[in-house]
């Protein structure tokens, strides 16, 4: 038995979604425990495409039990949608429960997000306009509409009377923007209530039995290490906690249930929205990694931004999530380069640096220092063990592994499951990965 949480350790976008599905193979219990629909995983069998934004990956596997967690905001519309889509592709959604404490995300929460995003201008973050940070922030100001207050009709209506008066007064002064009418906002959640009510339920005690019986329970975070609000580059950054620590929060459990947390980082780097990337490349290379990457947002559709593998933020997610072992994803989109580089440490204003800064200021100011590995110029894409891939793609792994101080498990050359070398099964296997660093060699 194992309790994992798998979280990004990159800027999102890493490819958990297709690790969280091979994963989920070997999990009783699926639970996301932060974020809301500006997340997605897309995760593809069979060449069927599955578009996930709040669903965890498990819903996939019937007899799996599926959690959104109480650490997540629910927009009940969207989460309608994704449900009504894996029905009508015969994916039962009968083993999903929504946690009763998930805060609820309304009319008013988008409207602000969009007009808020538009007056920063120049400063804007980037966020998707989905209303998820002024959800987080009524949640904080203790405001919030939670879903046990959604399916229960008079504690909603009263709710919502209440909020939507105090929102009027923002979205008509301070943004210029219509006023909402309450009844309406009433009657269309109502809807939503009906839909959902028969998946709320206290998640928190589902995961604590699941554990006492000694079930395998997956905590899968959305985003990553670098847009966590605390420990991400604020103020480009999420408005809640992907980092593993996030995990107990989001879902109501104690951190001694964990016994292994799994970071997921691209073979290079992306980042989509605003906010320093100091490995960014601009055309050339950085348009190669987009095109062969497939590199557009799965919520959004934006296109995301392209680099080098950077090393410093790798062993700062290793540190901050306390990481045992690395799924490595898209290797392959590597395949044609003849040289790749890796960011070892920066440079800032001279000095040589090799830990994460905090300061926003110093981390704009940041330039890479790189060492170069030579590339291996064929395909990785049928390789399904060690032995099968190029000696300069090994090598490469090697390093990626010296360099974070953390052993790999899964490796990913392309969208499909079986596209994968499987090192170690990270949850039924031993405590350390075998592709260890180039000191430690390969067991």
């Amino acid at each position: 038995m194992a309790n994992v949480v798998v979280i990004g350790a990159q800027w999102g976008d890493e490819g958990k979604g297709k690790i969280t599905d091979l994963l989920s193979k070997s999990a009783d219990v699926v639970v996301r425990y932060q974020g809301g629909v500006n997340a997605g995983h897309t995760v593809v069998v069979k060449d069927q495409v599955f578009k996930l934004h709040l669903i965890p990956s498990g819903i996939l596997y019937p007899s799996t039990d599926c959690i959104i967690g109480n650490g997540t905001v629910i927009d009940p519309a969207g989460l309608i949608t994704e449900l009504d889509q894996l029905e009508a592709l015969g994916i039962s959604t009968k083993n999903l429960m929504i946690s009763e404490t998930a805060h609820v995300t309304m009319p008013y929460h988008r409207m602000i997000d969009q007009a808020s995003e538009e007056r920063r201008g120049s400063l804007k973050i980037g966020t998707t306009k989905r209303g998820i940070g002024p959800t987080y922030a009524d949640k904080s100001e203790r405001m919030g509409i939670r879903m046990i207050d959604l399916i229960n009709p008079s504690e909603m209506q009263q709710q919502i009377r209440w909020t939507v008066e105090h929102k009027n007064i923002i979205l008509e002064k301070l943004y210029g923007l219509p006023a909402l009418d309450p009844e309406q906002v009433i009657e269309e959640y109502a809807v939503y209530a009906d839909r959902l009510r028969p998946h709320v339920g206290d998640s928190s005690l589902k995961i604590y039995d699941a554990v006492k019986k000694r079930r395998n329970v997956l905590f899968e975070g959305a985003q990553g290490t670098l847009l966590d609000l605390d420990h991400g580059t604020y103020p480009y950054v999420t408005s809640s906690n992907p980092v593993a620590g996030g995990a107990c929060v989001g879902t109501g459990v104690g951190p001694t249930i964990i016994d292994r947390v799994i970071g997921v980082a691209k073979a290079y780097t992306t980042r989509v929205g605003e906010g320093p990337f100091p490995t960014e490349l601009e055309g050339g290379i950085g348009a190669h990694l987009c095109d062969r990457g497939a590199e557009f947002g799965t919520t959004t559709g934006r296109q995301r931004r392209c680099g080098w593998f950077d090393a410093v933020i790798g062993r700062y997610a290793v540190r901050i999530n306390g990481l045992d072992c690395l799924a490595v994803t898209k290797l392959d989109v590597l395949d044609e380069l003849d040289e790749i580089q890796v960011c070892v440490a920066y440079d800032i204003d001279g000095q040589r640096c090799e830990h994460f800064p905090s300061s926003a200021g110093r981390f704009a100011n940041c330039r890479p220092i790189y060492k170069t590995l030579p590339g291996w110029k064929q395909s990785t894409a049928d390789c399904r063990s060690l032995d099968d891939l190029p000696k300069q793609a090994l090598d490469y792994l090697k390093v990626l592994a010296e360099l974070m101080e953390v052993p790999i498990a899964i490796v990913s050359l392309g969208a499909s499951r079986d596209q994968t070398i499987i090192v170690e099964d990270p949850i039924h296997g031993p405590k350390r990965a075998l592709l260890h660093s180039t000191t430690e060699g390969v067991g």
